[in-house]
């Protein structure tokens, strides 16, 4: 699995640590992912997903279903 919210689709940003003394390296940008087991009324059990932590707070704010229907993001 990569390092992607299947939820938000937020994935790795690269960019570059600056020294004091202006010596550019490249950095890499990971996600706060977490994995979590998630109830969800539709499908009537509980599912695994990784998400991001905003992905998680939203979630908690409106509910799984609602979430995954304004991703448009269909529920089998």
């Amino acid at each position: 699995m990569s390092r992607c919210c299947e939820i938000t689709k937020k994935g790795v940003l690269v960019g570059n640590r600056v020294s004091h003394s202006n010596i550019k390296t490249k950095h890499r940008f990971l996600p706060n992912l977490q994995k979590k087991r998630l109830w969800s009324s539709a499908l009537n059990k509980w599912v695994t997903l990784k998400l991001s932590t905003s992905a998680i707070r939203t979630i908690d704010k409106l509910g799984l279903d609602k979430v995954l229907k304004a991703e448009g993001i269909k529920v089998k």
